[in-house]
């Protein structure tokens, strides 16, 4: 046995440790003496960038996991008039990058935009005469990253939901549990790893983010960081001021592990029907609608809208370019590097799974880390070994075969898709680590009393458990590399631009109204996998037979 799984935990700490070079390297930092540059930092913008950054992760992170747990338990567990449209139409936020959700609203809320100019053109009011709540505020990023991000914890919520037995709920029943206890007591703490998972993805991505913190003139870590290089030119104290940022997403991470390490959260019920879903009444199902209906609204309907109009309003002349050339990379980029993060996720996570070690452990949460650092930080942390890589690689081939390759990690798309392997292989871990640990050990024991090997237990037993999740990790991926700015502006080969770049650099020059008709197709590339996706959560969900209502079964 020893021999059949040494490869896997050696395959694990492989791709953990390629994965985690720009960490690796960011941390090296720590090494470095702290210049001028920081000690300027610390006197100046550290207490803003810290202050900011918590108050900004911690507001996200609580109003993201209130709203995608109480969506997904009203879609799972009841029924109201526009369940079944609400089910998929939740996710449609995954498809609107924040920083675009932040340009649309700037342009229709700011003092200049079309909503103000109503109000005082009706009522004839003058600049101090009304209070309009400002959206380039840190309330106006906390809202904005809310409303496109909170599908995270939607959808591992609601996935959570809809796998509960209903003879767990329904013993419940019996111990005198209304629907309120049952909730709290049964059904949330079953769902908690899943819900956990997601606000997790939603800390980490709310840190990382640059675009709209930035337009928002918001002073976060991620923002500094990118000043602190380009500005200052300081990659040494931008690598330092990243270490910061990681080591309290290592703390959350870590605490996290710790509270779980000993709970199970897998089924010993083996029955399989779905939850009987309650049906509400006036008042319920019209708090119902709206606790669901205003997140899509603000996620998706409302940034959609206001670039349709203004792609309508004044057009884009290059808007068949767009679509050939930009549309086409960002797909092929997103394809690839969604492939590969899920490959290397599931080999991490059975490696974990097989040889259970703090070193494999360890590994995993290493390498899902990146997903905390900024785009900038990460290609710092690739292009000082890549470049060392090329150097190395054209010395060799000149010295023994009188060959000039180039650049061909730092001059292709490979140094793009390693960026992106660190910055989303955490999607994809942290979905398959939930789904992995809802499998339960004796149907492994079993597999193998029959004759079968670590492989063949992966193939033949887990990977068709887990072609939803599998699915639903390499749609996540593809949202989130297609939406990508940063580390793709960074990091991308000369005359490789994807719509994300694009549309970043003409609202950067305040041609927002030139930057719309990319913007929709940004949002249009997220749309298709998120409607796929939903479709089969739909599926997934309707795999059991449907229960008897409580009418029924009283009769």
């Amino acid at each position: 046995m020893a021999k059949l799984i040494r490869p896997w935990p050696l395959a694990c700490l492989m791709i953990c440790g390629l994965v985690a070079l720009p960490t690796v390297t960011v941390l090296s930092s720590l090494f470095q003496p702290f210049g001028e540059e920081w000690n300027h930092l610390a006197e100046t913008r550290l207490t803003d960038y810290i202050r900011n950054t918590a108050i900004l992760g911690v507001a996200v992170c609580f109003f993201a996991a209130l709203i995608g747990t109480a969506a997904a338990y009203l879609v799972g567990n009841h029924d109201f008039p526009g369940r079944g449209f609400f089910s998929w139409a939740l996710i449609l936020p995954l498809a609107v990058p924040g920083y675009i959700a932040a340009y649309a609203y700037t342009d229709l809320l700011e003092f200049s935009g079309p909503l103000q100019t109503w109000l005082r053109g009706t009522f004839g009011w003058g600049r101090r005469d009304y209070w309009f709540p400002q959206v380039r505020s840190l309330p106006g990023a906390v809202a904005i990253l809310t409303f496109t991000l909170y599908p995270y914890v939607y959808l591992a919520a609601r996935a959570a939901f809809v796998e509960q037995s209903r003879c767990v709920l329904e013993v419940g029943r019996t111990l005198d549990c209304g629907p309120w206890r049952s909730f709290f007591r049964i059904a949330l703490p079953l769902a908690r790893p899943s819900i956990v998972a997601g606000t997790l993805l939603v800390m980490m991505e709310t840190l990382a983010d640059f675009g709209a913190v930035d337009y928002f003139a918001v002073d976060t870590f991620a923002t500094g960081i990118y000043r602190t290089w380009r500005g200052l030119e300081s990659p040494t104290t931008a690598a330092q001021l990243a270490t910061v940022l990681l080591s309290v997403v290592s703390l959350v991470l870590l605490v996290e592990l710790l509270a779980r390490r000993r709970a199970r959260y897998h089924q010993l019920s083996s029955g399989r029907a779905a939850v009987s879903r309650t049906k509400l009444g006036i008042v319920g199902s019209a708090a119902a609608i709206v606790v669901c209906g205003l997140p899509v609204l603000v996620g998706f309907i409302g940034p959609a809208a206001i670039f349709i109009f203004m792609a309508i309003d004044t057009g884009d002349g290059r808007a068949v370019e767009v679509v050939r050339e930009y549309g086409s990379n960002t797909l092929v980029l997103s394809a690839i590097a969604a492939a590969i993060a899920v490959a290397l996720s599931l080999i991490v996570v059975y490696s974990q799974r097989l040889v259970r070690t703090r070193t494999t452990l360890i590994a995993g949460k290493f390498a899902g880390l990146g997903y905390a650092l900024p785009g900038p930080v990460i290609a710092i942390g690739l292009l000082a070994p890549l470049s060392w890589a090329d150097h190395k690689l054209n010395g060799l081939l000149t010295a023994g075969f009188d060959l000039q390759v180039g650049l061909v990690f730092t001059g292709s798309v490979f140094a793009v898709v390693m960026g992106y392997q660190t910055r989303f292989l955490a999607v994809a871990l942290s979905m398959l680590e939930t789904s992995f640990g809802r499998i339960k050990p004796s149907l492994d024991d079993a597999a193998r009393t029959l004759g079968a090997s670590n492989t063949g237990l992966m193939t033949r037993i887990h990977l068709p458990l887990l072609r939803a999740s599998v699915f639903a990790a390499f749609l996540l991926v593809f949202v989130d590399v297609a939406k990508e700015l940063p580390a793709t502006l960074m990091l991308r080969p000369f005359n490789f631009d994807t719509l994300a770049v694009r549309v970043y650099q003409l609202a950067s020059d305040e041609r927002l109204e030139e930057a719309a008709f990319g913007a929709l197709v940004i949002i249009g590339v997220g749309l298709i996998p998120v409607l796929v996706l939903s479709l089969l959560l739909d599926r997934h969900g309707r795999k059991a037979p449907a229960p008897p209502t409580d009418e029924v079964a009283r009769v």
